[in-house]
């Protein structure tokens, strides 16, 4: 039996730049930067290193604690903030953040004010919302409120705007949302006289890159799932020339038995306040797996072994119906998944899981 502490995900770090290095080729052959999205690896400072040294010609990430750790660790910047910040981390964010992702003119100024009074340059990107209706001024009145905005700074510079699909509203980005922006984006460099970034791409948005049916005029993609996971949730696939192996969970068995398919009395509610539904299957062949939905989010495993089948989480078990498995399974036996994003989020996040970079 192995010595490791598990759960655990291998993180290997070869895949990893493999998959950087195939994303910013792509962007840069279309005049794109690329924004690599650190925030996934909870600031692992290996991973943010990797990722800036194969290609990501920025760091992205939504917790201010990261970028600060990156910075005095001497990872090259610069570094983006992908959440619209909070008043409250304004004063530390300026003396690290050189992009700051922003939708609301109070949030502007009083960047500006903290920046004119420290002297320190730095940018802001103001966030469009074209119809996934998460965060940016609602594209209607876009051009009025970002104008205003520009006509009120005394320090800072409005380097651009951006857009944000998929994450809230599940908004697939089109050659339509994306063309919303660019006029935008004309019209307001008109006004401005000089030209702006444009912001408009994450992982979902590579597949317009891959076509050739992006438009014109977006200079930077903002990407964390497809460098990690080689996936597009949104858009619901493998991307095809990336690696689906980098990140791997592993898990050890704790019970290896043969139970009904339908638990026997009166059904409630489980532990989530979910009402479960069975399927009379008979006697099954099942594992019972030393993680659970404190450690991951079990809809989002994926099994790398053929024949098994998740059944359901409770907050530190898994249960898996393996009758269909051609392998026989025995206590201290580790099964290996891939994960999707929500999953490997909380995988990430989870302090029960021990994370493990390899290679490299």
């Amino acid at each position: 039996m192995s010595s490791s502490t598990f759960p655990r995900m291998t993180i290997d770090i070869d895949l990893l730049a493999y998959n950087v290095q195939k994303i910013s080729r792509l962007c840069h052959e279309n005049g794109i930067e690329l924004v690599g999205v650190t925030k996934l690896s909870v600031g692992n400072s290996q991973i943010a290193r990797v990722i800036r040294q194969n290609g990501a010609d920025k760091l992205g990430d939504s917790r201010l604690k990261n970028i600060v750790k990156f910075s005095q660790e001497g990872i090259a910047g610069p570094y983006q903030l992908v959440r619209i910040p909070m008043l409250s981390e304004l004063p530390m964010a300026i003396k690290y953040v050189d992009e700051f992702l922003v939708s609301m003119p109070q949030v502007v100024y009083e960047i500006d004010t903290i920046a004119r009074e420290v002297q320190r340059n730095v940018e802001v990107i103001y966030m469009v919302d074209v119809g996934d209706l998460r965060e940016g001024v609602w594209f209607e009145r876009a051009v009025e409120e970002i104008y205003e905005v520009y006509k009120n700074l005394t320090f800072i510079n409005l380097k651009g705007i951006g857009t944000n699909v998929g994450c809230y509203g599940g908004v697939l980005p089109t050659k339509e949302n994306v063309d919303t922006l660019l006029s935008i984006k004309k019209e307001l460099e008109r006004l401005l006289g000089y030209e702006l970034a444009v912001s408009g791409g994450s992982t979902v948005t590579l597949k317009m890159l891959e076509e050739g049916k992006l438009p014109k005029g977006v200079t930077q993609f903002r990407i964390g799932e497809g460098i990690f996971l080689g996936t597009d949730a949104t858009g619901d696939r493998d991307i095809p020339y990336l690696s689906q192996d980098t990140v791997i969970l592993e898990a050890e068995v704790i019970e290896v038995d043969q139970k009904p398919s339908v638990p026997v009395g009166n059904i409630g509610k489980d532990a989530f306040g979910r009402t479960p539904h069975f399927e009379n299957k008979g006697m099954r062949k099942r594992i019972i797996l030393a993680i659970g939905e404190q450690d991951v989010k079990p809809d989002g495993l994926k099994p790398i072994e053929k024949g098994l089948e998740i059944l359901h989480a409770s907050s530190d078990h898994l249960i898996i119906d393996t009758t269909n498995s051609e392998k026989t399974f025995r206590v201290g036996d580790v099964v290996k998944f891939r994960m999707n994003y929500g999953c490997a989020l909380r995988a990430f996040t989870s302090p029960h899981v021990e994370k493990v970079i390899v290679n490299g």
